[in-house]
């Protein structure tokens, strides 16, 4: 495996992998294909995303934090 990744187990206990860095906002439109930063801005707003934490002026996610955000989505999901 690529040390630059790090493997998160989903519920279906197959091997997902995100990156071992802290995520921006761009990384996180790209990862859900979102429409643009302001949605995640906005989640930020409402508190509806994952949480996320300033280093500086700059917005940063901590990879297990938007995994965990991931699996309490999929938790009201009936599969």
């Amino acid at each position: 495996m690529d040390n630059r990744h790090l493997a998160v187990a989903d519920e279906s206990t197959a091997q997902r992998v995100l990156p071992e860095r802290y995520l921006t906002p761009e990384d996180l439109v790209t990862m859900f294909d979102l429409p643009s930063v302001e949605t995640v801005y906005q989640w930020r707003r409402k508190r509806t995303g994952p949480r996320g934490f300033r280093v500086g002026r700059r917005l940063r996610f901590d990879p297990v934090d938007v995994r965990a955000w991931v699996d309490s989505q999929r938790q009201g999901v009936a599969a």
